[in-house]
């Protein structure tokens, strides 16, 4: 298990580098990222980009459910992805990420997409992706061009949220201004 790395770190905000040898010293990165986001906790991990354990590499794992399997996704390219349709969605998602622990932020994204992909052993694949996967798919894509979610609230003019807790102890969102 490698580490998360927490902003300010520069590789988080540093376009990635493709994928160019599928040998076992990639394997060996693939493991540690799957060992990593499966170790994550408060939040769970539903995604980790390369990026997030410090490889400035194109590649990101997800596990949209606890009990899903970790599918990995190298040199991934969106080639289709319907901007009018996340705009005209008034359901902002709320997004948080690994590396910016107890902030969360709502981002509209594409409901669906077409994702060109190469996976472990170096084969294509294009793939009709949608729903929370494709939120995700989403918010990992951006890590690999160097660009977290919290750019994506402010981009969008939407709101910001920090985890704390009520009288009773249990976890709430309160808003944030920035």
């Amino acid at each position: 298990m490698k580490p998360i790395v927490r902003i300010p770190e520069p590789v988080l905000t540093t376009p990635t580098k493709p994928v160019i040898v599928f040998d076992k010293k990639l394997a060996r990165i693939i493991a540690d990222m799957k060992e990593t986001l499966l170790h994550a906790q408060n939040p769970k991990g539903v995604g980790l980009a390369a990026t997030q354990i410090g490889i400035p590499l194109a590649i990101f794992l997800t596990r949209p459910k606890e009990n899903d399997a970790i599918r990995v996704f190298i040199n991934p390219t969106i080639v289709k992805s319907d901007a009018s349709v996340a705009n005209a969605d008034k359901k902002n998602q709320l997004e948080g990420c690994l590396s910016i622990p107890g902030v969360w932020g709502t981002v509209n994204r594409s409901p669906k997409l077409t994702l060109q992909y190469q996976d472990e052993t170096g084969k294509n694949h294009e793939e009709e992706i949608t729903g929370f996967l494709a939120t995700i798919v989403q918010h990992e894509m951006d890590h690999l061009q160097g660009v977290l979610f919290t750019q994506r609230v402010l981009e969008q003019k939407n709101k910001f949220y920090q985890s704390t807790a009520d009288e009773q102890g249990k976890e709430i969102l309160e808003e944030v201004v920035l």
